[in-house]
């Protein structure tokens, strides 16, 4: 019997097209003859529809999910949902809560570590009582910042120092990201943040090289090689990581080994303190003197066979096919394993 896998696609952040890019792609991959795949176009205002059809995920009567036509079509039985969605409304735990609370499977992370894995300032709170080594940092408000930007910049200059970066607190891709020199800058940077979350992380600006490692859940868990970024330009911004030929990608890293199984190392507590599952792209500086700083921890990371998080588990011998199959088959095992603690 084939498998009923909705592929949720879109979403309301900024990283809509992007979505839809891995989305195609992990449609492509899934094998037609064990799978059923029913996509789910999310709009950017947030409806959700099947070819035009505005649908809902529901619980259905005897306890899991169905996807419901709005239009008085008939219900759709799903048995697991591949939410292949990028930033806020997606990847931020809202879209998990709603599959939790239908009764529907679906891929990657839960609620509690998709949330925290989206904030990048709660994040580093995380990292702070694991031990795990993140660049100096500090947290911004809109409000804070509307009625005492004294304070705010002192407590920047204090704690950060310049020069530095600045980015909303929750979203991804590069997108309202940018660098601060020094503090005349400051504002101006804020700004920016603050057009798309009210809440801006500020951060030392890491002099070095940009690795990154890819989790695949299982038993074992699986930390890929280390790979490194490669780009011109100042920063790794939206352009450079978009735009065809801007970056490159080098897989192993040319790093010592000590340092890269370092990076691995911090790679798998990560994800194991914030309770993630199924994957996830962690991403690191290393200083020029070799120490390894966290930066962050995506829960839902760019997923075409191009992107970063694919090359990187290609070359852990796990191909892109295999790895779209291997992660709906831990999302239905971690459902099963949910189930036995459910009164």
């Amino acid at each position: 019997m084939r498998r009923r896998v909705a592929v949720l696609m879109g979403g309301r952040s900024s990283e809509h097209e992007v979505s839809l890019a891995s989305a195609a792609a992990v449609i492509a991959a899934l094998d037609p003859e064990r799978t059923e795949v029913i996509p789910v176009l999310i709009s950017p205002e947030g409806a959700w529809s099947i070819d035009g059809e505005p649908v809902a995920i529901v619980p259905g009567a005897d306890g899991t999910g169905r996807i419901a036509s709005l239009a008085g079509g008939p219900e759709r039985a799903v048995d697991i949902v591949f939410p292949v969605l990028h930033g806020p409304h997606g990847e931020d735990g809202t879209v998990q809560g709603a599959l939790e609370t239908a009764g529907v499977p679906y891929v990657g992370a839960g609620v509690a570590a998709s949330a925290v894995a989206m904030d990048k300032a709660l994040f580093k709170v995380f990292l702070g009582h694991a031990g795990i080594p993140t660049p100096e940092h500090c947290v911004v408000t809109a409000s804070e910042w509307a009625v005492a930007p004294g304070p705010a910049r002192a407590r920047v200059a204090e704690a950060v120092g310049y020069p530095a970066f600045c980015k909303p607190a929750r979203l991804g891709s590069s997108v309202g990201i940018s660098p601060v020199p020094d503090a005349a800058a400051l504002g101006d940077a804020l700004e920016l943040a603050f057009r798309h979350d009210p809440k801006a992380l500020i951060e030392r600006a890491v002099t070095g090289r940009e690795v990154e490692v890819g989790i695949l859940d299982g038993d074992p868990v699986i930390a890929s090689p280390v790979g490194e970024i490669t780009f011109e330009g100042d920063w790794y911004d939206y352009e450079t990581k978009y735009v065809p030929g801007r970056s490159g990608l080098e897989v192993p890293a040319d790093l010592p080994p000590a340092t890269a199984a370092r990076a691995r190392e911090l790679a798998l507590r990560a994800f194991a303190v914030s309770d993630c599952a199924g994957l996830a792209r962690v991403d690191f500086f290393v200083e020029p003197s070799g120490e390894v700083l966290l930066s962050e921890l995506n829960t839902m990371p760019g997923f075409t066979p191009t992107s970063v998080y694919a090359r990187l588990m290609e070359v852990a011998g796990v191909p892109y096919p295999e790895l779209v199959t291997r992660l709906v088959d831990l999302g239905l095992a971690r459902a099963a394993e949910a189930r036995r603690y459910r009164s």
